[in-house]
């Protein structure tokens, strides 16, 4: 898990998003093109949460998201997805 230098506002985490399967469980190797976008991830910074709705999230959380939540951001070379704590189903 890595350290990031961003903060996230009010209910908002941001995720470091697992790496896409390569192999089926069969054993069939994915190509780039066909892969999944991954839906789960691992929170790495969390904001302080709504007056009234605190953030439930804590870094290291591993995390499952809809397909399409969050924001793509890349910071110090690395992709991060910024969501609202809303947009997470749960944790794993």
């Amino acid at each position: 898990m890595a350290k990031v230098s961003i903060k996230p506002l009010a209910d908002r985490v941001v995720v470091e998003p697992a790496p896409a399967e390569e192999k089926t469980a069969g054993g069939i190797i994915i190509p780039d093109t066909a892969k999944e976008k991954p839906q789960k991830g691992t929170v790495v910074a969390a904001g302080p949460g709504k007056k009234d709705e605190p953030v439930t999230l804590k870094v290291g959380d591993t995390v499952l998201y809809g397909k399409y939540s969050g924001t793509e951001v890349t910071l110090e070379g690395k992709d991060y997805l910024i969501m609202r704590e809303a947009d997470i189903f749960a944790i794993v």
